[in-house]
């Protein structure tokens, strides 16, 4: 693994070389491609070098635990690191996991209320407003291509595009029929509805 890691962040090193090379960066669609690998590598490289940083802070601990006097502080860091190290080992390995190749692409995400009149609308637009609470916390851009409003706030149907980093790999598996059960707003003598 350290190996492969080692090969990821020289390539990084050389992509910072080439896309700030005037020669690279005259050729637009060149540069385009070198910038993409650049920042699909980035996160891989600073996780590397964050456990770089964080075994050499435990290594310079450990030196500093035959010093009577800095015994006790370098004890607590060294715990410190070597309790973070296994976290970082494994988040580097979930990173050099291969990448579907879709999964920066946008999505176009329908939603429909299927039977149950207005209650099943009302349950389509919660499910439309946690969509867009969820792309807003993402930093995800938004766009509405089509809705059927009803009355009451739901919609019959509603057609959106999500579009940022990342959208199809959070959202791929997002798809089927969604069943709900509940004393519904409109029900006025308390009856539970599916």
């Amino acid at each position: 693994m350290f190996e492969k890691l080692e090969m990821v962040e020289k390539r990084y090193d050389e992509l910072t070389n080439l896309i700030s090379d005037p020669q690279v960066i005259a050729n637009q669609e060149e540069w385009r491609k070198l910038m993409k690998e650049h920042a699909e590598i980035e996160e891989i490289v600073l996780k590397y070098r964050e456990y770089k940083k964080t075994k050499e802070a435990m290594d310079d601990a450990e030196e500093l635990l035959k010093d009577p006097e800095m015994k006790e502080l370098a004890e607590q860091e060294y715990y410190e690191n070597k309790e973070k190290l296994p976290k970082i080992e494994e988040e580097l390995k979930i990173l050099l996991i291969p990448k579907d190749p879709d999964d920066d692409k946008n999505i176009i995400c329908e939603i429909r209320g299927g039977a149950g009149g207005e209650e099943a609308a009302l349950f389509a637009g919660t499910l439309y407003r946690m969509y867009t609470m969820y792309a807003e916390k993402k930093h995800w851009k938004l766009e509405v291509l089509n809705e059927n409003e009803t009355g009451l706030g739901g919609y019959k149907e509603i057609s959106f595009m999500i579009t940022g980093k990342g959208v199809y790999s959070r959202l791929k598996f997002e798809s089927g029929v969604h069943r709900v059960q509940r004393v519904p707003d409109t029900e006025s003598s308390g009856r539970i509805h599916t």
